[in-house]
């Protein structure tokens, strides 16, 4: 930190050492070296390093405590643990779409949370970091012609276990959220808000959510006219506009009342 005489490094530098100080035993370095430094500047750095090294201590111990069910599994006997998540029930248009993520021994998502509370961004990215990280990720869509015939809460447990089975491993056990899905041989267990709760449900649901919303954007070019893009289906008043004064679409969800109000296929 210091040289002979009392020289201490440019702060600059210390910005830099900072950066690159990567795991924890080189940050308590220079956190002990800042101490010694009397200068404002220095001071300055050792409470932003402080607040750092405490937040990454309060999201490591979050993100124990949302693997721990799947630690548990794990324990227990488990060798491939899912968490499956669904969405897209809500929207006039559109499909279901449910994914299904076995995540690895050592999993590396910081800021992992259910899909509906992280931003755009984020969400991409943390889809990214799962497909690079995850033993195996599925995804699986209900076409709004099957959600018609089979309504949407039956369509949504249908796209789940076509997640599940759609896996390259075959998972041991499954956590769900809120629901169980009829059909899959491993055991379950379902987490009411699952997706704020565990791990792997929540990457389950970024997946899912980012792939959904990829969808409507492609829907959005197909269907001009909705505002697909924007709303991603759902029955906005932007939406429902629309829908009046251009009538459904081929994506449409006929059997849900705002659509069958609205008349004949455009």
């Amino acid at each position: 930190m210091s040289a002979a005489h009392g020289v201490w490094l440019p702060l600059s530098e210390l910005r830099k050492r900072l950066d690159e100080a990567g795991d924890d035993a080189g940050r308590e370095h220079w956190r002990a070296a800042l101490r010694e430094d009397p200068r404002a500047g220095a001071k300055a750095l050792l409470r932003s390093l402080d607040r750092r090294i405490d937040a990454q201590r309060a999201e490591r111990s979050r993100m124990r405590a949302l693997l721990a069910r799947r630690d548990i599994l794990h324990a227990a006997g488990a060798r491939y643990v899912a968490g499956v998540d669904e969405v897209g029930v809500g929207p006039l248009a559109g499909p279901v779409v449910a994914a299904a993520v076995v995540l690895p021994d050592r999993v590396d998502l910081p800021g992992l949370d259910d899909s509906k509370r992280v931003g755009v961004r984020r969400r991409e990215r943390l889809a990214s970091a799962i497909h690079a990280q995850a033993v195996a990720v599925a995804v699986a869509e209900v076409a709004p012609e099957e959600i018609d015939r089979l309504n949407v809460h039956h369509a949504a447990l249908l796209a789940m276990r076509r997640a599940v089975e759609a896996l390259a491993v075959r998972p041991d056990h499954v956590l769900v959220d809120a629901r169980t899905i009829p059909g899959i041989r491993a055991g379950q267990t379902a987490i009411v808000h699952g997706d704020a709760l565990d791990a792997s449900i929540a990457a389950a649901s970024i997946i899912a959510k980012v792939h959904r919303d990829a969808l409507l954007r492609e829907l959005e070019i197909r269907h001009p006219g909705y505002g697909f893009a924007r709303n991603a289906g759902y029955p906005t008043p932007e939406h429902l506009a629309a829908l009046r004064e251009l009538g459904p679409s081929p994506v449409h969800r006929r059997s849900f009342a705002p659509v069958a109000m609205c008349g004949e296929t455009r």
